[in-house]
């Protein structure tokens, strides 16, 4: 009985180790379908007012897309960082569309104390950033509307602070 167990948790082990690669984050430059010379995809969404955001609304601004989900918890781990940083940046060339691929309510919003724009997600848009098959995802917009960096899981406050920061400095 004991050698079972043992065999037992030998396999846990080695499929754990074996699937820890895809459950980490994971930051890809803008390869995953994209180049550093792709533009990002326009968008027309509408948030839970009814009310239609265009991407193109914030031409010439750093622009963080993020793919999220209220039944997600890596998103509701990022979120507070993605406020503070909004809180900082916004009005300074740089502003955060959270784009939810669920039903959220407004008050999970205001429980979440998201002040930024977010909007609800539809195929068209989903197949256009690359079919987004895991959630959170986040894609980096530069100034010139050119995609800087995609990150698959959380995006933390530390990174995005600092690539926000060297986004705002590139001159387009």
């Amino acid at each position: 009985m004991k050698t079972r167990n043992i065999i037992w948790i030998v396999l846990l082990l080695i499929l754990g180790i074996y699937l820890f690669p895809s459950i980490k984050n994971r930051v890809v430059s803008a390869k995953n379908n994209f180049s550093k010379t792709s533009m990002a995809p326009g968008f027309s969404l509408k948030d839970l007012s009814g009310k239609e955001v265009h991407l193109s609304d914030f031409k010439d601004e750093v622009v963080l897309i993020n793919f999220w989900a209220s039944w997600c918890p890596p998103c509701k781990i990022e979120i507070p960082g993605f406020e503070k940083i909004y809180s900082d940046y916004n009005g300074r060339g740089f502003t955060i569309i959270g784009i939810s691929v669920d039903s959220v309510s407004q008050s999970f919003i205001r429980n979440m104390g998201m002040t930024y724009p977010v909007v609800m997600a539809n195929k068209r848009v989903l197949n256009n950033y690359g079919k987004i098959t895991g959630i959170p995802t986040s894609f980096l917009i530069g100034r010139d509307g050119k995609i800087i960096k995609k990150v698959v899981g959380v995006y933390s406050e530390s990174r995005l602070r600092n690539d926000v920061e060297n986004a705002l400095k590139d001159p387009f």
